[in-house]
């Protein structure tokens, strides 16, 4: 495992995140659909948490579901996210965020592909930092090589 894995000071966060980063990750805002990093991206990698560095997701389960966003069929683990009921803008969802940099990062819902198990979740690209699979070892997540090879 890489470093540990824990959320910097409010001053450090605001010197290291963008407007926009912070806003996501931090004030659990949404970023424009279509005009994003990585909706469109499928590079072989992991994404991890901006603020944490948490690895989040792989590309392997990354597919193009059209909504805007980066969609993904399932983390790389559940011990680096957690899920919380979302009431906001009068509906029901369960917001994903990152365990140990406690970032906003999206939502899951139920209409993912379904011989990948049904989910999708819906993830800002404000929250996520890609890390290529030529840099993996470099950055120390050697360990998820397998996942994207």
């Amino acid at each position: 495992m890489p470093k540990n894995y824990n959320k910097p000071d409010p001053k450090e966060l605001k010197e290291k995140l963008n407007d926009l980063q912070y806003k996501v990750t931090q004030e659990n805002a949404t970023e424009p659909p279509f005009r994003n990093s990585y909706d469109e991206h499928f590079e072989k990698g992991i994404y991890v948490d901006v603020v944490s560095g948490e690895p989040l997701f792989a590309s392997s389960s990354k597919y193009n579901s059209g909504c805007g966003w980066p969609a993904f069929t399932k983390p790389i683990s559940r011990e680096f996210i957690k899920e919380k009921a979302d009431f906001g803008h009068n509906m029901h969802r369960i917001e994903v965020r990152s365990k140990f940099g406690d970032s906003h990062l999206g939502h899951v819902f139920n209409d993912g592909p379904i011989e990948e198990g049904g989910l999708r979740y819906c993830i800002n690209s404000a929250a996520l930092r890609f890390v290529p699979l030529d840099k993996m070892r470099e950055e120390g997540y050697e360990e998820f090589i397998s996942l994207v090879e």
